[in-house]
């Protein structure tokens, strides 16, 4: 066979014939959730919401709703982080392509007007959006709203801490510590001097103080690896049972858990109320929250007696204080109390230890492998818009595991690496003894090229 040459660079020929155009046959991943999208009527449903949005005549087309929500869709499945590389990654797909039901002849949508539709639509619609997938988990029986863990993590903002401002007068971190040390009696400060006297004052990052001048949202504060950042704080309402994240909220990268915490149960006590009002629903939804699973960082007199007037059973990890004083706080001495008796029983030692599983997931598969936990947008607006929808994706990845065993393209791909490796071992036996029984000698075992592919491509998180 003669080896042929790369050909050199010439230029592109004007007019191609529609029937020479290479065509793809789709990822089977996608493939599958657009027939899911289609069965339920995801796209009359989203246009519908989005009518209000567009005009009947004027303007240029846009990006329909349906292939808006796929594009941030395909952000978590392929572990994305910004707008600017999911349309770079829907432009050289031929598979993403036949995802949005884009043609060959028609050019994929481009990052600016992905952020203008963004903008353009609201946080409601994003909230139906990741209320119609609550609904298909309902449907499918993988919803249950009886027992909810509740937990935060951080997401490090787009923002440099380098930049911030006072928020008094307008300064610069460096144009105050200047003043400072002119004040101090330091008539020409060096970068030594400045470093020396930031060294020395409390307090020195508040965001009473300080912030950013292009993303005011954003709070000082530390990451969970230690590191100090401007960040905004992400809380999950999570399913005990199935994993499901029932309620996402974006909350302060300073407000406590105690402040959050509240926030994130009434969002998932309202969205498993508009769930529970779908008469395709195969299952009985639970009308009111049960029981909350809560670490230590939740606990307080105030937020275990809201659970208790909430007839909510709580269990959450009660930090080590000492002997406590409970004079004249009946009401809240017998909150702790009971929520005491309920975290050394067995029941709740195995919803601690499976709390510690289930709602650590979803931050693992929407932040790590899902690409989220370094930001790239601004305003807590436009985040919020973003994470419903990333964390819609965690949930179809639920769906999909359900029905074909594997929540995401590479998680389907190992699975398809495992199933050709059984498959070459397989015929390898038979070859074995297929010889021993005539005699003959094989030289090697027979392999497929996807073995090693299938005994490496494991994940961690499980996807």
């Amino acid at each position: 066979m003669a080896m042929s040459t790369r050909k050199p660079e010439q230029q592109e020929n004007l007019w191609v014939e529609t029937a020479a155009l290479r065509q793809s046959p789709g990822h089977p991943f996608y493939e599958k959730l657009n027939e899911i999208f289609r069965e339920h009527g995801f796209d009359a449903f989203v246009e519908n919401r989005c009518a209000q949005y567009y005009h009947e005549k004027m303007g240029r087309p846009s990006i329909a709703p349906g292939i808006y929500f796929r594009m941030l869709l395909i952000g978590y499945f392929e572990g994305i982080d910004s707008e600017r590389g999911i349309a770079w990654r829907v432009a050289d797909s031929l598979g993403l392509r036949r995802f949005l039901g884009c043609d060959l002849s028609a050019s994929t949508p481009d990052h600016s007007s992905v952020s203008r539709t963004r903008r353009m639509m609201e946080i409601e619609t994003h909230q139906e959006v990741f209320g119609w997938v609550l609904t298909l988990l309902a449907k499918e029986n993988l919803l249950k709203g009886k027992t909810l863990g509740i937990d935060a993590t951080t997401l490090e903002a787009n923002a440099a801490l380098r930049s911030i401002v006072r928020r008094d007068t307008g300064e610069k971190y460096n144009e105050y510590l200047t003043g400072l040390a002119k004040a101090s009696g330091i008539e020409t400060p060096t970068r030594a001097d400045l470093t020396k006297l930031d060294k020395k004052r409390p307090k020195k990052g508040s965001n009473k103080d300080w912030e950013h001048p292009h993303d005011p949202d954003a709070k000082i504060g530390k990451m969970k690896d230690g590191r100090t950042h401007l960040l905004h704080k992400a809380e999950h309402a999570t399913d005990m049972e199935t994993g499901a994240v029932v309620a996402v909220v974006l909350a302060g990268g300073d407000e406590g858990d105690t402040e959050s915490g509240p926030k994130t149960l009434m969002q998932a006590q309202e969205n498993l109320k508009t769930v529970g009002k779908d008469e395709d629903a195969k299952q009985e939804i639970s009308k009111a929250v049960k029981e909350a699973v809560l670490d230590k960082g939740y606990h307080s007199n105030d937020m275990l007696v809201h659970l208790g007037s909430e007839q909510i059973r709580s269990y959450v990890s009660e930090p080590d204080r000492g002997r406590r004083r409970w004079e004249d706080k009946e009401v809240e001495q017998a909150a702790v109390y009971a929520n005491r008796r309920r975290i050394r029983g067995e029941h709740g030692k195995a919803l601690m230890r499976r709390r510690g599983e289930i709602v650590e997931r979803s931050f693992a598969h929407c932040y790590e492998t899902g690409g989220m936990r370094r930001l790239h947008l601004r305003h807590r607006a436009n985040i919020l818009k973003r994470l419903l929808v990333h964390v819609a994706g965690f949930n179809l990845g639920l769906v999909m595991r359900y029905l074909i065993g594997r929540g995401t393209p590479r998680g389907l791909k190992a699975l398809l690496g495992r199933f050709f490796d059984f498959a070459a071992r397989w015929i390898d036996g038979l070859f074995q003894i297929f010889a021993k029984r005539k005699s003959w000698r094989l030289k090697a075992p027979f392999r497929s090229s996807h073995s090693a592919q299938g005994s490496s491509g494991t994940f961690a998180t499980g996807c």
